[in-house]
C-alpha cells in the first residue's frame, strides 16, 4: 500500500500543475496503478483493488472542487445595496414610496422631545456606541474582577471580547474627560446620552433584550443628592406635563456611592394587579458618582463631586402614552406605529 500512498502524492503534484485540470485523468501514474493490479499476488489483488478505486474517486473529487471553485470565481459580485441592476432600464425601475408617506419612529421623536428638554436645562446631548470594550464597559466604572456582569451570561461580547453596551454608563469616562476644562472655567460637566442598549434579558410587557436608555451625567463643586433628586424631577414634570409621585429607594452599582433605584407610580394600564410591588415603574438606577470613577477619568473627588442617572428610554414613553407592552416598539406593527404620526 506504500506504493499507492506514493502514487497518491504524485499525482496530487501533478494535478496541482495542470491547466486542464481533466487531464489528470489520463495521468501515466493513475494508469500504471489499474495496470498493476494483475500482476499482485491472488490473494492480496481484492485489497490493491479497492485501494486504487479509492483513490480514483479522490481525483475525480479533486476535479470536482476545482470546477466548483472555478464556476465561483466567475461569479461577478454582486452589490446588495443597489435597488436595482445597473442593466435596469429607467422605465422599468421600481418607483418609491414619497416620504410624505412615511413617519418617524416614535421612539425617535420621544427621544428628540428628551433631549430638548434637558438641553434647556443647560445640558449637552452626545450620543454613545453600539460596540464597545471592556475598559469602558467596566473598567472605569469601578467594576472589581469576577463581578457577574463581567459574565457573557449577563452581558453581549463577541469571540474579540468586544461588548454590546449594557448601559449607557459606557460614555461616562469620555464624557468626563471631553469636557473636564469646563470645571477649570467654573462651570460644571452637564451631558446626556440617549442611544440603545443591550442586554440578556427575558422578555417580558416591560424588559426587551434591546432598548434605549438615556444616560445623566453632573459634576461640579458643592453637588449632592438634593440636586441629584430636584434634576430628575423637574425632568419629569416638565416631560409629562405634571408633577408625578417618584421615588427612590437604595441599591448597589458600582460606579455611584449611594446609589439608588429611581421609580414612578404606573397608570392602572401598566399594572397587573394592585400589589405594591405593581404601583411602581423603576426607570433606572441614579446616586453620586464614585470617587474611583471620578479618579479614572483625572477629576480630583476631594474638590468635585458629581450624579448620574441611567433611565429606560420606552419605560418614559409607555407611562406617557399608556402603552401597555415594551415590545410594541419593536414590532413594525403599522397600526400601532400610526398612532403617532
Amino acid at each position: 500500500m506504500n506504493q499507492i500512498e506514493a502514487a497518491r502524492d504524485k499525482l496530487k503534484k501533478e494535478f496541482e500543475s495542470l491547466e486542464d485540470k481533466k487531464a489528470i485523468l489520463r495521468s501515466i501514474e493513475l494508469r500504471a496503478l489499474f495496470d498493476g493490479i494483475r500482476e499482485v499476488e491472488p490473494e492480496k489483488r481484492g485489497e490493491y483493488g479497492k485501494a486504487v478505486n479509492a483513490l480514483k474517486q479522490e481525483v475525480h473529487k479533486w476535479l470536482d472542487d476545482a470546477e466548483a471553485e472555478a464556476e465561483s470565481a466567475n461569479i461577478e459580485p454582486i452589490d446588495v445595496t443597489a435597488p436595482w441592476d445597473v442593466n435596469t432600464t429607467a422605465d422599468k425601475r421600481p418607483s418609491f414610496l414619497p416620504a410624505a408617506q412615511g413617519s418617524e419612529h416614535p421612539l425617535m421623536s420621544e427621544i428628540d422631545v428628551i433631549s430638548d428638554i434637558y438641553q434647556r436645562m443647560g445640558f449637552v446631548v452626545e450620543t454613545s456606541r453600539e460596540i464597545d470594550d471592556d475598559y469602558h464597559m467596566f473598567g472605569s466604572l469601578n467594576f472589581p474582577e469576577g463581578h457577574p456582569a463581567r459574565d457573557d451570561f449577563d452581558t453581549f461580547m463577541t469571540d474579540e471580547g468586544l461588548i454590546a453596551p449594557a448601559h449607557t454608563s459606557t460614555m461616562q469616562n469620555r464624557v468626563m474627560k471631553k469636557y473636564k476644562e469646563n470645571l477649570e472655567k467654573g462651570e460644571p460637566i452637564a451631558v446626556v446620552i440617549p442611544d440603545r442598549v443591550f442586554r440578556n434579558e427575558d422578555l417580558d410587557a416591560t424588559h426587551e433584550h434591546t432598548f434605549y436608555q438615556i444616560e445623566g451625567v453632573y459634576v461640579g463643586k458643592d453637588v449632592v443628592v438634593g440636586n441629584l433628586i430636584e434634576t430628575l424631577k423637574s425632568y419629569m414634570s416638565d416631560y409629562y406635563g405634571e408633577e408625578l409621585n417618584v421615588k427612590i429607594q437604595p441599591f448597589y452599582f458600582p460606579f455611584t456611592e449611594p446609589s439608588f433605584e429611581f421609580a414612578v407610580e404606573r397608570p392602572s394600564s401598566l399594572r397587573k394587579n394592585n400589589s405594591e410591588e405593581q404601583k411602581w415603574l423603576e426607570l433606572g438606577g441614579c446616586g453620586m458618582i464614585h470617587p474611583n470613577v471620578l479618579k479614572e477619568a483625572g477629576i480630583d473627588p476631594g474638590v468635585y463631586t458629581g450624579f448620574a442617572w441611567g433611565f429606560g428610554i420606552e419605560r418614559m414613553v409607555m407611562m406617557k402614552h399608556g402603552i401597555e407592552d415594551i415590545r410594541h416598539f419593536e414590532s413594525a406593527n403599522l397600526k400601532f406605529l400610526r398612532q403617532f404620526k
